[in-house]
């Protein structure tokens, strides 16, 4: 259900500080082309932490209407406030969303039986799919093995959307889990390793300047075409590279804006690629004949 190349997809802004939906419903449609096998919308790369809740809402349904089935959605629910997260993901599922990509608590940092009781409720209060998203370096917390095979208990939770960096870890959880789950890769860099030991793909950065090359190597490698999938990967790789120069999801954006696909705005405190990384954005882009 979850396999393949998930897209974080940014969020176009307006000059005045606005949600471009034009520019977005664009993008969707550049990836429903493309190949790729849903989006997430309102993660970190979408500038989650910055959306009033209202737009975070009107971002979710806006994406659901405009893929009308053609391809997942997977929606960015996730807070640091369970009430919060429940009423998101409420939201995603009464909205027709495929599921539910959860940010684990940041700031708060909650005990591993905080976060499992976070999840939980969130778990007891819907009935959608729930992916749990692991990133300590973005929320001071991890997620152990041992809380995944507990949270892996509850029905309702099919995977992991999985950024710790360690392979394994990654192995751990995918050892401890009493069911087959779902694990996404949280890091282009580690999509091709991660399906090596069962991930069954990404939630992928690059994917929203190279869709249709993301979404090939991860279906080469799932279709058994491994040297292809390699081949794929180390064409990627200096592309991944280069949307981590500076804070996600900055690099990625200035792309796109190099492209022409968005506008160029961020909402602060995220700003513009600093003059001193475009032109080895740049000389990446153009290698890749993107611009």
């Amino acid at each position: 259900m979850f396999k393949g190349s998930f897209v974080a997809i940014v969020t176009p802004f307006t000059r005045e500080n606005k949600v471009d939906y034009k520019a977005l419903g664009e993008l969707i449609e550049f990836h429903c082309d493309n190949g790729t096998a849903g989006i997430v919308p309102c993660g970190t790369t979408g500038e989650s932490a910055t959306l009033g809740h209202g737009e975070h809402m009107e971002i979710i349904d806006f994406c659901v209407k405009k893929v009308k089935k053609r391809i997942k959605v997977i929606a960015g629910t996730g807070s640091n406030n369970t009430a919060e997260a429940v009423e998101l993901t409420k939201y995603a599922e009464k909205t027709g969303a495929d599921a539910a990509l959860l940010i684990a608590p940041y700031y708060n940092k909650p005990t591993q039986k905080g976060l499992y009781l976070h999840f939980a409720e969130i778990a007891k209060k819907t009935s959608i799919p729930l992916i749990p998203y692991n990133i300590l370096s973005r929320t001071g917390v991890n997620i152990e093995p041992a809380t995944f095979a507990k949270l892996f208990e509850i029905d309702n939770i099919v995977g992991v959307k999985e950024a710790s960096g360690s392979l394994d870890q990654m192995s751990a959880i995918l050892q401890s889990s009493p069911k087959p789950i779902y694990m996404l890769s949280g890091d282009d860099a580690l999509t091709l390793p991660l399906m090596s030991i069962g991930g069954s793909g990404v939630v992928s950065v690059v994917a929203n300047i190279a869709p249709a090359e993301t979404a090939q190597m991860v279906s080469m490698y799932l279709e058994g075409r491994v040297d292809e999938a390699k081949k794929m990967h180390m064409k990627l790789y200096p592309l991944v590279k280069a949307m981590f120069t500076e804070t996600n999801p900055i690099p990625v954006k200035e792309a796109l804006i190099l492209m022409g696909k968005i506008k160029p705005y961020l909402r602060l405190p995220m700003c513009r690629l600093s003059e001193d990384n475009i032109p080895a954005l740049k000389v990446e882009l153009k290698k890749f004949k993107l611009i």
